[in-house]
């Protein structure tokens, strides 16, 4: 071996005990995938439109749980979790928890809508940020990426790919989340 190679060989086997968990982590299911803060991190002021063309905030959830996914039509991963993430709304959706899936379609409301019916989604909300600008605030590298925020605006959590949002093992850590935070009183 030449001594390029042999540093390569020896920087790829020093990197596979950090690499082996995260493997080991997706092959074990949607929970060890989404992975929770150990401490909340600050969350930009995120800027959208609604349907409607109103402009909304981020700001504009407080008091509850989001699952902010940002997504497009045209990306396939974001495409084929779309149904579980309509699930999760008509499971947890209201007071304490709400799911804001964010197209950063560039063909705008529209190709949202045309998909939602498509594929028939009924329990999510359309919600667009047509110049991306999310992706800038916040150095988002790919799609879909999904956080999960407190009720006081913060990120406790955060997953850069696809998920089986209903999966009973998400499904009960969100409702550990909303419970923890209804023990405290809000």
């Amino acid at each position: 071996m030449t001594g390029l190679t042999w540093r390569r060989t020896v920087a790829l086997l020093a990197g596979a005990p950090l690499l082996l968990p995260a493997v080991a982590a997706r092959a074990a299911g949607p929970r060890k995938t989404f992975a929770l803060h150990d401490a909340p991190r600050p969350m930009p002021e995120i800027a959208f439109a609604y349907e409607d063309g109103r402009q909304g905030r981020l700001a504009d959830f407080r008091g509850r749980h989001v699952l902010l996914n940002i997504w497009a039509t045209w990306c396939a991963p974001c495409r084929k979790e779309m149904p579980a993430l309509d699930r999760l709304q008509e499971l947890l959706g209201g007071e304490d928890f709400h799911v804001l899936p964010l197209s950063i379609d560039r063909a705008g409301i529209k190709v949202v809508r045309d998909f939602y019916a498509r594929i028939g989604i009924r329990n999510l909300n359309i919600y667009i940020d047509q110049q991306a600008g999310i992706m800038r605030a916040m150095k988002l590298g790919g799609l879909p990426t999904t956080f999960l925020i407190d009720p006081e605006g913060r990120q406790i959590g955060a997953l850069v790919g696809a998920a089986e949002w209903d999966a009973p093992e998400l499904v009960g850590l969100f409702r550990e989340r909303i419970a923890a935070v209804g023990r405290q009183g809000r």
